[in-house]
């Protein structure tokens, strides 16, 4: 094969305005192509920031949200005739009609290849409710998830699509052997009613009956914000912190400052914070919520509860904290996964070999029109 222009592929889903795994993950990935030969990337955000007195519009409850989409298509139809491949980021619901499936719409209008990545847990309730869903992914040429758990789902609806993992930057995490468990544990999911952070709060309430001293640090924010600080003052609960949303570049800190790691959501894929917990060397006891046992297996690299059993959590967490030891174990080999699987260089090569494969038939579509017009490697 020899050299010849670069794939254009151009990223669209939300910017860190949207705090959130998808926003870093769209984050971490455009950095990490960048630095790929051959392609040339972009970012398009849904979320585009309006300037000058159009600004005032995003300030306005359901003003902002028309306004905020007029602008996002706007943005898909000038920008998405310049690239090769449309990668667009998805998650399910009202946010699938608002965010993929324009640009999809768009980038067929233009003739241009589609990768749809689906990143939500939701996907079996939103799959069965919307036939609209279903149709229109057949829109993509290429539908990625980031767990086989998504593979199997999309399966079920007739719909195939291929995995790629999530994976963590390593450079702003730090690996550190605990020697003891302390009682500091810690939470990172958005405050919304599918991640139950409910649930790890009255898990916290039977650790800290048992251990006095016991810190729990609850990072995010959300539509459960003073619900859950309401709760947390009804478990009569001291030593919680509600830290709200923290930028990917500080959680090196709180998970460093934290020895064990409490998930309980009700519904999951493949939560960034696991693996980040796993590369930071932090036992992981969580809820077994849709695709979390493709990532952590029970005693091994991490420990596992049913859905919503506070009870058992906290059994779990006591007992990483009375035997050190069988912390350590599982975070090694949390840890070894994490560096064979969920890191930049295990998935590089398949995205890159995803985009030239869809950058070369979009070669050979226009080959017969214009044969200088080259998108890939012949």
């Amino acid at each position: 094969m020899t050299e010849s222009s670069p794939v254009r592929v151009v990223l669209v889903g939300p910017s860190m305005d949207i705090l959130g795994g998808q926003a870093v993950q769209v984050a971490r990935l455009l950095r990490r192509l960048r630095e790929l030969e051959g392609i040339d990337v972009a970012f398009l955000p849904v979320n585009p920031r309006l300037s000058g007195p159009l600004r005032l519009f995003q300030r306005i409850k359901y003003v902002r949200t028309i306004a905020t989409s007029i602008a996002y298509v706007f943005s898909l139809l000038m920008e998405l005739r310049k690239y090769d491949v449309v990668h667009a980021f998805s998650a399910s619901y009202t946010s699938y009609l608002l965010a993929p499936l324009p640009a999809m719409l768009i980038a067929r209008l233009y003739g241009k290849r589609i990768v749809l990545n689906y990143r939500s847990g939701e996907a079996p309730d939103h799959l069965a409710r919307s036939r609209l869903a279903v149709r229109t992914m057949r829109f993509a040429d290429e539908i990625v998830v980031p767990s086989g758990y998504l593979v199997e789902v999309f399966a079920r609806f007739g719909l195939q699509a291929r995995a790629i993992l999530n994976f963590v930057d390593l450079d702003n995490l730090e690996y550190r052997v605990r020697t003891e468990t302390r009682p500091l544990l810690l939470s990172n999911r958005n405050l919304e009613p599918l991640y139950n952070v409910g649930c790890t709060l009255r898990a916290f309430a039977i650790v800290q009956r048992e251990e006095p001293d016991a810190r729990l640090t609850v990072v995010g924010d959300g539509s459960e914000r003073n619900a859950l600080e309401a709760l947390a003052r009804r478990l009569g609960l001291r030593n919680v912190e509600f830290v709200g949303k923290v930028a990917p570049q500080r959680m090196r800190e709180f998970y460093d400052a934290s020895d064990v790691y409490v998930n309980s959501p009700n519904i999951d894929n493949m939560p960034n914070s696991i693996i980040e917990a796993f590369a930071s060397g932090i036992p992981v006891v969580t809820t077994n919520a849709g695709g979390i046992p493709y990532i952590v297996t029970h005693g091994e690299t991490g420990l596992m509860v049913e859905l919503d059993d506070h009870e058992g959590l906290a059994r779990l967490a006591l007992t990483l904290m009375r035997t050190p030891a069988l912390g350590r174990e599982i975070a090694l080999r949390a840890r070894e996964v994490c560096l064979t699987r969920y890191v930049w260089e295990a998935v590089a090569g398949e995205w890159e070999s995803l985009y030239w494969g869809l950058g070369r038939t979009a070669e050979s579509s226009t080959d017969a029109v214009s044969p200088t017009t080259i998108s890939g490697r012949a």
